[in-house]
């Protein structure tokens, strides 16, 4: 597929899954950040449970329906929206680029993303994040329309300094994958110890599934040192010592719904401290712009083809993947939720009460 992006006319072909990585440092940090001042701090003005914002069809469907929850979404923007303002800006500067003559096109498994990109509020690089969303169905087209045959082009790789990304990032395509990655970054940094060790391979199997409501509770019984890369965060994590950190997924907006009126009733889902949204059955895997038809048998194909490729991976952690360590070090100095952090990479509204200008 890169090869055909290549022989199709683009200049640079980049890993979304990088900029998946990047999301869970953000959206990871800030439900640290949540936690604390609500548990430490007695900060009762604090939206709880975090809700992830990377579903733009189920971000739409709650400030549409639930306009009142806004302020517990994520202020992390999606993996396209941050990778078009870091190509804008990080990048920009890397390689001597004008940011103004750079055009990105996100290809995507979401219709929905075509009207994300264009949110007015995506755009604190001084520029579009993302020009253009493709869908998956539409890049088929294109291939078809240019001649090219998909199965006889050579491999490539993708174009630095984007190509490294874990098996975190290729989970973000099925529902509950977005919790799994953050589960498995969360747990190593507030514990100290490997998640292998609460799971067998890192493959946290509560979260996984088709039902489409599901709750999980994960014991924190021993807690570590702040690692650097979350020094700015807080001083220690005795805080979390014995807690249960209290987890949901849902995917469809028929099953949001049912988890929003649990938690405007005060049931069991209000009680959760993160929770992941999908606005499509099955997840991104069964987008409004995949091939069609798109049959629960075929989700849970495409599921399967997921997980194997998750495990192929060297590296299944967002948190280890080398490239997001020498982004925050060279360019996002103050690590994730930092002050350029939330400039480019989240939306205006900050779980510290502040708002960007």
């Amino acid at each position: 597929m890169n090869s055909a992006l290549r022989r199709c006319g683009f200049d640079k072909v980049f890993d979304t899954n990088f900029t998946a990585d990047l999301t869970i440092l953000e959206e990871g940090a800030e439900l640290l950040i949540r936690l604390k001042k609500a548990l430490v701090d007695g900060d009762e003005s604090v939206a709880l449970p975090q809700f992830t914002s990377c579903s733009p069809g189920w971000v739409k469907y709650l400030e549409h329906f639930y306009p009142e929850y806004i302020p517990n979404l994520s202020s992390a923007k999606s993996p396209q929206q941050m990778f078009g303002a870091l190509l804008k800006t990080y990048y920009a500067e890397l390689n001597g680029v004008d940011p103004k003559d750079i055009v990105t096109v996100a290809l995507m498994p979401c219709s929905a993303k075509k009207f994300e990109c264009n949110r007015p509020e995506m755009c604190d690089s001084g520029y579009k994040d993302i020009d253009y969303g493709l869908t998956t169905r539409e890049l088929a087209k294109m291939i078809r329309e240019a001649g090219i045959d998909l199965l006889k082009m050579p491999k490539s790789e993708f174009d630095d300094p984007f190509g490294t990304a874990t098996g975190s990032g290729v989970v973000f395509g099925a529902t509950g994958g977005v919790m799994e990655a953050a589960l498995r970054t969360v747990i190593e940094l507030v514990t100290g110890k490997k998640v292998e060790d609460f799971f067998d391979h890192a493959e946290v199997k509560p979260v996984r599934g088709f039902s489409g409501v599901r709750y999980a509770g994960i014991p924190i019984n021993e807690v570590g040192p702040v690692p650097e890369l979350i020094a700015g965060l807080c001083d220690d994590f005795q805080w979390l010592k014995g807690a249960t950190l209290k987890v949901g997924i849902c995917h469809g907006t028929a099953n949001a719904k049912r988890v929003m009126e649990d938690i405007k009733a005060g049931g069991k889902f209000s009680e959760c401290h993160f929770i992941e949204f999908m606005a499509c059955p099955g997840g991104c895997l069964g987008g409004g712009g995949q091939p069609a038809p798109t049959t629960p048998e075929i989700r849970a194909a495409r599921a399967k083809a997921i997980y194997a490729e998750d495990r192929a991976y060297d590296i299944r952690k967002s948190h280890e993947n080398p490239a997001i360590a020498k982004i925050y070090e060279q360019f996002l100095e103050e690590g994730p939720c930092g002050h350029r952090s939330h400039e480019l990479l989240h939306t205006g509204y900050l779980p510290r009460g502040k708002y960007i200008e």
